[in-house]
């Protein structure tokens, strides 16, 4: 485990990561955690004296990485862009279960689980993650069945993402 300070930072216009808070991982220090990577990768660790497991470390080039902190990190670390933080982390080997639901609804659906599984690993965690971070019931089923539209019609996350909010602009 590799131990460091960090100053959150925030992204001002930065494309799909416009509006993100996170911290940089110098390169450095991620060839310590994980030795001749440059794609994303889980990590587990402690924020302070959050813990936590199964972030991702996500490539911004020239060897550097960021770890992007949600509102749920950043209101259990009780922390805002500017601040320092006290970072552990490691590789984490554990393998991430997709949701449930979402796997039965996609063995019922042909069209869908034939483009979800041509994903990469990483794009079928996104899904995943975005239902399991739903926090009423009616939000869960909203995103399943935007999940399920979304691989019928062979969209990304992103893709997906976008249609929705042109959608609920209407």
């Amino acid at each position: 485990m590799i131990s460091f300070n960090a100053l959150i930072e925030k992204f001002n216009n930065q494309g799909e990561k416009t509006g993100w808070t996170y911290i940089v991982i110098p390169a450095a220090l991620a060839q310590k955690i994980n030795p001749g990577v440059k794609k994303s990768y889980r990590i587990k660790g402690q924020l302070d004296h959050f813990k936590f497991s199964g972030m991702n470390l996500l490539p911004m080039g020239e060897g550097d990485f960021i770890l992007a902190l949600n509102g749920d990190v950043r209101k259990a670390i009780r922390k805002k862009q500017g601040d320092q933080l006290n970072v552990k982390i490691e590789l984490d080997r554990s393998k991430y279960k997709l949701n449930s639901e979402l796997t039965e609804l996609l063995d019922a659906e042909p069209k869908a689980h034939a483009h979800f599984y041509s994903l990469p690993v990483s794009h079928q965690n996104y899904f995943s993650k975005w239902i399991e971070s739903a926090k009423t019931t009616t939000t869960r089923h909203e995103r399943l069945a935007s999940t399920i539209n979304a691989m019928i019609n062979k969209l990304s996350y992103a893709e997906m993402l976008r249609e929705r909010k042109l959608r609920d602009e209407r």
